[in-house]
């Protein structure tokens, strides 16, 4: 018999250490963490944790002790940031390896007790059906808190983590543990707001917005976004927009993150018209765009997006663009998304213009955005040759060699500049210094321009 969350009798056995232990190798070892996306996940973490996932790949189902003993020579070699390092990548993807890999750690004599990684285990574990584990370790962590607020804490850490595993009941019924705790504040409001928009229930978290406001903790931008979302996502747009002018009614301006969220949820659902007519009410109230609005309202334009995988056919001017986009009904939308976009100011935010040099950062953008922001690159570098008297000494373009694609070392960034700047005759090549850079002399980029 064991105690459950509400502090009620429950007949899920808790375990002692060695039968947790055999338990929890049992059942690791009855999944296979040599799947596609756990190799894609993984790419590029540090070399202990790939060494690690590769030793545990190559381990028997039939022998969680041989698994153990990865574990155990992983960490006697590992620094405390690479084991936790480890860690943290195990439950960020729900391994089943993570529980005894935190088992492991927590023995070591630098480990400090964490709420919120507890948590984790925690939410993974009950995801996983195994709620003796879960009910010991929620157990453990109640009994590590010393007062009412480090346990009302973990409760909001439990419901947060328990609601990105998307795990319903666990969520409510912690929440309803958490209100019998005398505590006084914010953060549990935040937390089950949170909670209730990823699970998808924005009337609910509209709802405790309103008792949040009501007990006299005003929300902040960000609760009001979560809503936002969450109607969005869920497709209720008419609702996403009236909490849009409740956020304004509480005296929180619109910002560019709004903004953003608001045309994700509109190009979630192919809303194309409404991402323009949006877009336009913003840029009058002078609200600026970022490269993430360039990478969400791209992505959501099929034509655009198709143009710019097509490498033999690609448009290499912004007029040439525009201009089929327009002849096209059914991408004329997208056109005057491309024109919102390309009059805002993200060029002059990641590009620079000085006599020793010119430079353009394509860091952050997404294929269709890079094209878009090359062609008004293009246009702007020639409008600059025309009307100035300054030609920089070098000319550069950014792009990145690939360490952070999916397939590393292959950006695709890099090969849309590379296409481009072939079809286009371009003098500019790639750097023999930087793999991700294309660079020419200044004077020979304004010649072949003008």
């Amino acid at each position: 018999m064991s105690v459950n969350r509400q502090g009620k009798l429950c007949t899920c056995r808790v375990l002692d250490g060695r039968a947790r232990m055999a338990l929890l190798w049992a059942t690791a070892a009855s999944f296979s963490p040599s799947s596609a996306g756990l190799r894609c996940a993984l790419a590029g973490r540090r070399k202990h944790a790939d060494r690690l996932v590769s030793d545990l790949r190559g381990a028997s189902a039939d022998d969680p002790s041989a698994a153990d003993r990865l574990i155990r020579k992983f960490l006697a070699a590992s620094s405390k940031p690479a084991a936790l390092h480890a860690l943290s990548s195990f439950l960020s993807l729900s391994s089943p390896f993570a529980p005894p890999l935190y088992e492991r750690i927590s023995e070591a004599s630098w480990f400090s007790w964490k709420p919120k990684l507890a948590a984790s285990v925690v939410a993974l574990l009950e995801k996983q059906g195994r709620c003796a584990e879960a009910e010991t370790l929620t157990l453990d962590a109640v009994s590590r808190s010393k007062t009412h607020r480090d346990l009302a804490l973990f409760y909001c850490d439990l419901i947060e983590c328990f609601s990105e595993q998307g795990l319903q009941r666990p969520v409510l019924e912690t929440y309803a543990r958490l209100r019998e705790v005398p505590f006084a504040g914010r953060r549990p409001y935040e937390s089950m707001i949170k909670a209730l928009c990823l699970m998808g229930m924005p009337g609910e978290a509209e709802a405790k917005l309103k008792e949040m406001a009501s007990s006299g903790c005003k929300p902040s931008p960000f609760e009001f976004r979560s809503v936002i979302q969450s109607y969005g996502r869920s497709g209720l747009l008419s609702e996403m927009r009236r909490v849009v002018g409740s956020m304004e009614d509480a005296g929180l301006p619109i910002d560019t993150v709004c903004v953003n969220v608001v045309l994700s949820c509109y190009g979630h659902h192919g809303e194309l018209p409404e991402m323009a007519s949006w877009m336009t009410k913003m840029r009058e109230k002078g609200i600026g765009f970022s490269i993430r609005t360039f990478n969400c309202v791209l992505n959501s334009c099929p034509r655009v997006v198709s143009i710019a995988s097509d490498a033999g056919s690609l448009p290499l001017s912004m007029e040439e663009l525009l201009q089929k986009l327009e002849n096209e009904s059914s991408s004329r939308t997208e056109a005057l998304l491309v024109q919102e976009l390309t009059s805002s100011s993200v060029l002059a935010d990641i590009s620079e213009w000085s006599p020793s040099g010119s430079k353009l950062d394509l860091h952050g953008l997404h294929v269709a955005a890079a094209y878009i922001i090359l062609l008004k690159w293009m246009q702007e570098l020639r409008r600059r040759f025309q009307e100035e008297d300054v030609i920089p000494l070098e000319i550069s373009v950014i792009c990145g060699s690939g360490k952070h694609s999916e397939r590393r070392g292959r950006s695709p960034i890099k090969d849309l500049v590379s296409e481009m700047m072939f079809q286009k005759s371009s003098p500019m090549r790639i750097d023999s210094k930087n793999p991700g850079r294309f660079v020419a002399r200044g004077k020979a980029v304004w010649e072949w321009m003008c």
